[in-house]
């Protein structure tokens, strides 16, 4: 996605006003909201053309002072500033199919009544242990992560499977993460041919996916507690941990958690039998 650095910058200036950062307003109406180029590369140091050929992509190179210096300016907070020098300083693509290691398959499944899945760099689900699948998606084939044509995706799910859409109390709240965390993955696999086509599909599917995806937002998959209506158990409240696999590229165990001695682990083990 070779526009993403430029989308990203253009969003984030968006948001920002002139009078905000000490600058003179003078008469007349802006043609764009927010902070103009030239603004921009003033209050950061660069000349207007550096920040211009910045944001179209064409400066490869740009130091850390540079960068650390638009980030302070556009008041990006940590998560944003790292999107910031990954966009900037793109790497190539050298990803193949994605499979899940013997040992982290066996990991997931020794969870017994824990949910845990494993997430590709797609937000593709690679596998999932029994209690997982009932939690978020029983009514699809166990075996499909197995077979890479079928494999479900979580945000695909989250947008156009209704079952998903009612499993969450906050859908707007996960939806934003999602894509939120998309963004970020678009940033570290530039022109990843399957990111593109699921965006594209989502985009054209949902009119909810395409204005989140057209906001901009970058955040890491939130944690902490979100309340989900289990269609077999009732209400719950369940804490989403993530952890990256250092030894599989962009590969994320996600497993979910409730207080112990509360109403919901009771549901989580009834769900279990």
């Amino acid at each position: 996605m070779q526009t993403e650095l430029g989308e990203f910058l253009r969003s984030r200036r968006a948001l920002l006003r002139p009078e905000e950062l000490g600058l003179p307003v003078f008469g007349g109406r802006r043609r764009v909201p927010g902070l103009r180029r030239e603004e921009l590369a003033q209050l950061a140091g660069v000349s207007a053309g550096y920040y211009t050929r910045l944001e179209q992509g064409q400066s490869p190179n740009a130091s850390d002072a540079v960068l650390d210096a638009v980030a302070r300016v556009l008041r990006l907070d940590e998560a944003e500033r790292a999107h910031l020098y990954t966009l900037a300083r793109p790497k190539p693509a050298t990803h193949g199919p994605e499979q899940v290691r013997t040992g982290v398959r066996l990991m997931i499944e020794s969870f017994g009544d824990v949910p845990a899945l494993v997430m590709g760099r797609f937000t593709d689900v690679l596998a999932w242990n029994p209690m997982a699948h009932a939690l978020l998606a029983g009514h699809l084939d166990f075996d499909a992560p197995a077979r890479p044509a079928d494999r479900p995706n979580i945000a695909r799910l989250l947008f156009l499977d209704p079952r998903m859409r009612d499993l969450y109390a906050d859908w707007p709240g996960k939806a934003r993460s999602t894509v939120a965390d998309l963004r970020l993955i678009a940033g570290r696999y530039p022109d990843a041919p399957e990111l593109e086509r699921l965006v594209g599909e989502l985009s054209a599917a949902s009119t909810e996916f395409a204005d989140l995806w057209s906001a901009h937002p970058v955040a890491d998959c939130e944690t902490g507690a979100r309340v989900l209506r289990h269609p077999l158990v009732g209400t719950m409240a369940l804490t989403t941990e993530f952890m990256t696999l250092p030894n599989d590229d962009g590969q994320r165990v996600a497993v979910y958690n409730a207080e112990p001695g509360s109403p919901s682990e009771a549901a989580l083990r009834l769900l279990a039998t």
